[in-house]
């Protein structure tokens, strides 16, 4: 795919919105930290790892959250593992030639203390949620100075643990400036949530500090929680969104006030959230439509995968065309939760990039 111009003529120039860092570890610096902390792993090598942490035939999404397992404990808890995560992120973004990108994950799943149920069966230890996203925001800087791209973060509620999102909202307030942009709500959708309230508090709150939203929704359930999302928790962006298509009415709305949809066409295939046949895949919808919508990897680390999968699909699947390629990419830029000078910064250099006038789009 890399030899394809399509590719390579805007390499350094892509942006990606939706992308979960606790899914984008690099098999290495699993084993590295399994070992180091002495922390069983299904296999001792990249191969004999990747067996049992990523997958190429559809799963559920809930087998699919299942993989997680595996590998989280040799990361959760630690210091220099949380900080270095971070940092090659920023490193394989830059080769994959992403300009700027937005990556969320849960602080309380990589935490140790003051976290319960402590994830992944950890022993307590010292390591908060706050400190995980000092942690992150270190590593992101570090990576954007010695990799010369953007990264900034979002932070995770889980709609399983009502109870953390009050706190993933007040780190957002407190790291508001410092490399935070948003907040997310992720997890399994077609879990029924006892105390759903404490989320909608939580994205209250954040309506009120001026945290920008966006949520998972859409994806394994139905056009109604696109709704819920967009109406009740004020998303200003969809995190996937693709059964928003079987709500006509809705899907017109959201068209209408441009809602952004963060799609990720090979993990929609690999969670069993679309048709496998991907001539049928909503996206092929939005592009239609014109509807504001990105291209994204989500876990690539389970996916097996990088942005090249995911263009390469819609390329060859979806009739992706050089113009659509430019235009999803100024969508995404100007959905990102930038402030507004960069935002216009990141837009211009794309602009540039891409030999369009601005707002010709």
């Amino acid at each position: 795919s890399l030899q394809n111009p399509i590719f390579q003529q805007y390499w350094g120039n892509r942006v990606e919105l939706h992308v979960h860092l606790d899914g984008a570890i690099r098999p290495e610096t699993i084993l590295y930290f399994g070992k180091k902390r002495g922390i069983p792993l299904p296999g001792d090598t990249v191969e004999e790892l990747l067996k049992y942490v990523s997958y190429d035939t559809p799963l559920t999404l809930p087998k699919f959250l299942e993989k997680f397992n595996y590998y989280m404990p040799a990361i959760a808890g630690d210091r220099e593992a949380v900080k270095r995560i971070a940092y090659e992120f920023v490193e394989t973004k830059a080769k994959e030639g992403v300009a700027y990108v937005e990556v969320r994950y849960s602080p309380h799943l990589l935490a140790n203390s003051g976290v319960a149920p402590m994830p992944w069966g950890q022993t307590e230890g010292d390591l908060t949620p706050d400190e995980v996203v000092q942690l992150v925001n270190q590593g992101l800087k570090d990576g954007e100075r010695d990799f010369h791209i953007k990264a900034r973060s979002i932070l995770c509620c889980m709609r399983h643990m009502p109870s953390w999102s009050p706190e993933v909202v007040e780190l957002c307030k407190k790291y508001q400036n410092d490399s935070v942009v948003a907040v997310d709500l992720a997890g399994d959708e077609t879990l029924k949530v006892e105390d759903y309230s404490e989320h909608k508090k939580a994205y209250e709150e954040a309506v009120r500090s001026g945290i920008h939203r966006t949520v998972h929704a859409g994806e394994a359930g139905p056009a109604a929680m696109v709704k819920e999302a967009v109406y009740v928790l004020k998303a200003e962006r969809v995190g996937h969104g693709y059964h928003v298509v079987e709500d006509p009415e809705l899907y017109k709305e959201l068209l209408k006030i441009k809602m952004h949809f963060e799609v990720c066409p090979w993990s929609s295939y690999l969670t069993g959230a679309c048709s496998p046949d991907f001539t049928k895949h909503p996206v092929i919808q939005f592009k239609k439509d014109r509807a504001n919508y990105s291209l994204n990897t989500d876990d690539p680390l389970i996916f097996n995968s990088t942005i090249d999968k995911d263009y390469g699909i819609v390329k060859e699947h979806m009739g992706f065309t050089e113009e659509e390629f430019k235009r999803v990419n100024i969508n995404a830029a100007q959905s990102s939760f930038l402030p507004e000078k960069e935002k216009q910064e990141l837009l211009t250099q794309l602009y540039k990039a891409y030999g369009m006038v601005p707002n010709a789009s």
